[in-house]
């Protein structure tokens, strides 16, 4: 072919019908996922789940805020899957062990890694995502720059390992390797904004639960015998967490 012939004109566009192309209007099928265990969530998440091929972000205001709510049934399964621990980087709150016990997640299938520096914390996650036997990692990396959490992203595929990092709002403009970003934030409700995942773009917010369905219960009941005194609105303050509350956060 010279290099004045023009390219050959393709004749039919059947390749738009195959399975195994993605098309942008369309939630991706993902090759591994692990179940959310919030099914209006599910529903947004191309494979239905928690991408076990690359980085989770999350951005939030206040760092310990619905950590456990939003991950707690994946961890469950996680750490049904693999026999290591799930491992913390840098949480800022210690969680609270008999109350994430009681609700499938034993304490000692935690293993929390107190690294100050950005660099420790940055290399105690990838040391952990390549340990064989961890269930998942969650690491809170405010300061990570884009080349670094890529190759923690990358580890993460290797390894097909849950790897969810939290940051900070100011993140929100930044680059990210993630394969899925999302904003969580709300107090009576949790509000859990999709802002990059393979598939269109979602203008409204996936709505959850904020507090699980025991507590809930017992605030309602409070409620309605005029027991008013434990609003959703105090309980993220760390000092007046009742053991019932504190899986809502890393208190």
């Amino acid at each position: 072919m010279s290099l004045s012939s023009p390219l050959p004109r393709c004749s039919s566009f059947s390749f738009l019908n195959r399975p195994d192309v993605w098309r942008l209007r369309e939630l991706a099928t993902e090759s591994r996922t692990l179940p959310s265990g919030h099914p209006a969530l599910a529903a947004q998440l191309p494979g239905g789940g928690w991408p076990l091929d690359g980085m989770v972000e999350v951005l939030q205001a206040r760092p310990q805020q619905h950590v456990w709510q939003l991950l707690l049934p994946a961890l469950v399964q996680a750490a049904g899957q693999q026999a290591g621990p799930v491992v913390l980087v840098g949480a800022p709150f210690e969680p609270f062990g008999p109350c994430l016990a009681a609700q499938g997640l034993a304490c000692d299938r935690l293993l929390c890694v107190r690294a100050d520096p950005p660099a420790a914390r940055l290399w105690a996650a990838e040391q952990a995502l390549r340990c064989a036997e961890v269930a998942a990692v969650l690491a809170w990396l405010p300061q990570a720059a884009a080349a670094e959490l890529r190759r923690l992203h990358l580890a993460a595929q290797q390894r097909q390992r849950l790897l969810i990092v939290f940051r900070g709002l100011r993140a929100r403009h930044q680059a990210s390797p993630a394969r899925l970003r999302l904003l969580a934030e709300g107090v009576e409700a949790l509000q859990v904004h999709i802002l990059k995942r393979r598939g269109p773009p979602l203008a409204t917010p996936v709505v959850l639960p904020a507090w699980p369905a025991r507590l809930a219960a017992l605030l309602a009941a409070r409620k309605g015998t005029g027991h008013d005194t434990a609003q959703p609105a105090s309980l993220p303050d760390n000092r007046s967490l009742h053991a019932l509350d504190r899986p809502l956060a890393l208190p």
